[in-house]
């Protein structure tokens, strides 16, 4: 079984030109078009089971479009119809925080996804603490973009390791997803400051990147019980990813638990799935 925790799709009618945004401004390329279609796909293509994909607010005023559109996605979901499962985008700076989180928690979402550098905000902000505060109160996951974003090389890192550590230590949310493998080109950081704390780590974007043994040094470190495989798709193939977590020869049970085990407990899907 193969969960990949960490995709993007956008609605058919702005995928092409949102990917061709992002794709000029990071210089990394695609290998799907964005499309709920493409990621479908491409879960195919690597025998993968299912994904979830995580929206982000550029803005406060895109709370309702993209929740409508995480609805039809997790209706198709529910009913064996599609592979993709969504979580709802927050933004520190919309109102009424507390309320909207109720809401999705109320429709059923598992959780949301911020990303301080998309959304120009240090990851200890007021906004994001009580984003998490929240989630904790509400038993829903928080995942953040961490690191360094090749789309704002040079600039103020939002969501650097030592920022994280202080928000572990004022919310304590165990829920907590830092993406990237805890921060994007930050891996001695995570190694020295993050690994251990009571948050997961994904593996978007990273395995392809990251030297073997550093990694295998984070996830001692860390716990293999709080690592969940994903790629970032469209921005890596989900079937090339799985074969670098598998090139690294860690042990099955290892293997198992970060490619679907350590997800499908994080999501309360072990009825669902038997675990």
């Amino acid at each position: 079984m193969i969960i990949d925790f960490h995709t993007h799709i956008f609605p058919t009618k702005i995928a092409g030109i949102t990917i061709e945004k992002l794709h000029n401004n990071s210089g990394n390329p695609p290998f799907s078009d964005g499309t709920e279609e493409g990621l479908t796909n491409a879960l195919s293509r690597a025998n993968a089971d299912f994904a979830v994909s995580l929206p982000v607010l550029t803005k406060p005023t895109q709370f309702d479009s993209v929740v409508r559109f995480a609805l039809e996605i997790n209706s198709k979901y529910e009913k064996g119809e599609g592979k993709i499962l969504s979580f709802a985008g927050m933004h520190p700076l919309c109102e009424d925080i507390k309320g909207k989180m109720k809401f999705l928690k109320e429709n059923g979402f598992k959780g949301v996804k911020i990303h301080p550098d998309f959304q120009k905000t240090p990851i200890d902000s007021d906004g994001y603490i009580e984003i998490l505060k929240c989630a904790k109160d509400l038993d829903l996951i928080v995942v953040t973009h961490a690191g360094v974003d090749d789309g704002y090389i040079g600039k103020p890192v939002m969501c650097p390791p030592e920022k994280v550590k202080n928000v572990i230590k004022k919310v304590g949310h165990e829920k907590f997803v830092l993406a990237h493998y805890g921060g994007h080109k930050q891996w001695e950081e995570v190694l020295n400051i993050l690994a251990g704390e009571k948050v997961y780590f994904d593996t978007a974007f990273t395995l392809y990147k990251i030297n073997e043994n550093l990694f295998k040094d984070i996830l001692l470190k860390h716990g293999d019980d709080k690592v969940l495989f994903a790629t970032d798709s469209p921005w890596r193939d989900i079937d090339g990813e799985v074969n670098v977590l598998k090139s690294f020869n860690l042990s099955k049970e290892t293997t198992d638990k970060i490619l679907y085990i350590n997800a499908v407990k994080l999501l309360g899907l072990g009825d669902k799935y038997g675990i």
